[in-house]
């Protein structure tokens, strides 16, 4: 199935307005699987946390305390199913699970920067939080830039191979 938009416009006749429907063109599917799948709900805030840093289950739990445990598991499932999330299981005592972003996954960093500068410049009756909007900019960037040889760049540290347990 395939959804189209569908575009008005007006045209003044003998000062009344007639509106008529342009052709509607076809949506892109790829377009709309990505809107689907990030539009998901609690999609993108779990997205948002695993751009910080990697997390188990219950550090998202955490994180999200309005998400069901459900829910979590669905969703992680989801993006681990379109490579976005990848699942790793670490051998420990107690077995522990961590979740991270894949680089397809870290690519969408920029995408939910905007949205996120988007939220600020137009929630609160068009209320601006510049300093926070460059946060997120610079906390973007520099999650973007781990394993691509700019880390020092842009300040970002390294992953390290193990989780430190504090």
């Amino acid at each position: 199935m395939y959804y189209t938009l569908v575009s008005y416009w007006r045209k003044v006749e003998g000062g009344s307005i007639v509106y008529r429907m342009s052709p509607a063109k076809p949506v892109c599917p790829v377009l709309h699987r990505a809107i689907e799948l990030i539009g998901s709900r609690w999609t993108g805030a779990i997205i948002c946390v695993l751009i910080r840093d990697r997390a188990r289950f219950a550090e998202l739990r955490a994180a999200i305390p309005e998400i069901s445990d459900r829910m979590l598991a669905d969703r992680l499932h989801a993006l681990e199913a379109e490579a976005i999330v990848v699942r790793t299981v670490v051998p420990a005592s107690p077995v522990r699970v961590e979740y991270e972003l894949t680089k397809k996954g870290r690519g969408l960093a920029k995408a939910l920067d905007a949205i996120g500068k988007w939220a600020h410049r137009w929630s609160d009756g068009g209320a601006k939080d510049a300093a926070s909007a460059k946060t997120h900019v610079a906390r973007a960037e520099r999650t973007s830039a781990r394993g691509t040889g700019r880390e020092r760049e842009l300040g970002a540290t390294p992953r390290s191979s193990g989780r430190s347990s504090s």
